[in-house]
């Protein structure tokens, strides 16, 4: 026998030590309900569920953008459709003043309702807001920027679909001449390079059998594959569009999508949804035919309905106006619809990577609570077998008697 070194105590007290280690680990777990406390827990699993805990906190923030998108929709909507019965309004007046039976006098009032309209058509469109920004002035639509040997200038594209492929490169606009026909009076666009206007526009990068026409100094270009680009030859700096025969040289136009509202609707960089909202406006709408001055004698553009004629023709741009704002609604309800299957995704996608984080950090308490019983036991063990291994050198003194 041993007295000096008690190994029976030491060994004894090894496993004491380890099971009081045990215990208090899984006095922790019980208390914490977590599998992973620390990092010597479990260092991988805890790598992965912090990943995991990034991708949770992203997911829950971007469904929240995603629903603000569809409350940006829903108050361009509201607006639109003010705007579409006033349009309607304005048909049914239109109609009326081109009916022979009117006098100049019955068009005269007519005129002023119609003047009244057109005025709440534009501040409807220039005081819809959400958040401080406003919806309808064309700052959320596609954009583009021009670099001509003529000037250099801001231009605003309208853009009504497109591929990637044609919507990131861009294009040329070099010897086009716009002149009016002298029977018909429409503005017609010709080519000054001898060849047609389809091959001049596909060699500035435009797609195959592309066409060109003009009205109220607005160039829109469209192609059978959706594509439509606007171009409003005024605001680019070019005032003398009105003097006919107007010739366009060296226009370049840069059209990459720049002004759409960009929602980020996923947790990672590049998952985002661009949202373009049109500019509307009466001269988006082709209702600019005629100024005229408001209660604070500025000149504002208005639709004329004063002849039978303007009235006539006014029937016809209402149409357009009406197609037009119609289909700026189809838009914005077909990108809500697709807000609303992004946000059943982000819940369904959440909802999975939850539980996937719940495996990885939560404890299962029914087996915790056996390996606490069995850690609880085994240390009270471990404590009585110390107290007899201390107990043993004293049985030494038998041998001194």
């Amino acid at each position: 026998m041993r007295i000096n070194y008690n190994v029976s105590a030491m060994i004894t007290n090894n496993n004491l030590a380890n099971n009081d280690n045990a215990l208090s680990k899984a006095l922790q777990r019980l208390s914490s309900g977590l599998k992973i406390n620390s990092a010597k827990d479990n260092p991988a699993g805890l790598a992965m569920a912090k990943r995991m805990n990034a991708q949770l906190e992203g997911l829950s923030m971007a469904n929240q953008n995603a629903s603000d998108g569809v409350s940006i929709i829903e108050t361009a909507d509201g607006a639109m459709s003010e705007i579409s019965e006033m349009l309607q309004r304005m048909n049914e007046l239109a109609v009326k003043a081109a009916n022979g039976v009117e006098s100049d006098g019955d068009r005269e009032i007519i005129q002023e309702e119609v003047k009244q309209l057109t005025e709440e058509i534009n501040r409807v469109a220039e005081a819809t807001e959400f958040n401080g920004q406003r919806l309808l002035n064309g700052e959320f639509s596609f954009k583009g920027y021009i670099d001509s040997t003529l000037n250099s200038a801001h231009l605003d594209i309208k853009v009504a679909s497109y591929s990637s492929d044609v919507a990131t490169k861009p294009y040329e606009i070099d010897g086009l001449q716009i002149d009016k026909d002298a029977l018909t009076g429409e503005y017609k666009v010709y080519p000054t390079t001898g060849k047609t206007v389809a091959e001049a526009l596909e060699e500035g990068g435009f797609p195959k059998g592309a066409t060109a026409s003009v009205k109220d100094d607005l160039l829109t270009i469209k192609a059978g594959n959706g594509f439509e680009m606007t171009l409003d030859l005024t605001r680019c700096g070019l005032e003398d569009a009105k003097n006919l025969p107007f010739e366009i040289q060296n226009l370049k136009i840069n059209a990459e999508g720049i002004g759409a509202m960009r929602l980020q609707v996923g947790a990672n960089e590049g998952q985002v949804l661009e949202i373009n909202i049109p500019k509307i406006s009466l001269r988006e709408m082709g209702l600019e035919t005629v100024k005229v001055k408001d209660k604070n004698g500025e000149e504002i553009w208005t639709l004329d309905v004063s002849t039978e004629d303007t009235a006539t023709e006014a029937i016809d741009r209402i149409e357009g106006a009406i197609r037009f704002v119609s289909s700026v609604r189809g838009q914005l309800g077909a990108y809500q619809n697709r807000l609303e299957s992004t946000i059943n995704s982000l819940d369904v996608t959440s909802e999975n990577m939850t539980a996937a984080y719940s495996r990885i950090m939560d404890v299962d308490m029914a087996e915790e609570m056996t390996n606490y019983t069995t850690a609880q036991v085994m240390t009270q063990a471990a404590t009585s077998m110390l107290a007899q291994a201390n107990e043993r050198p004293s049985q030494v003194l038998q041998l001194l008697q």
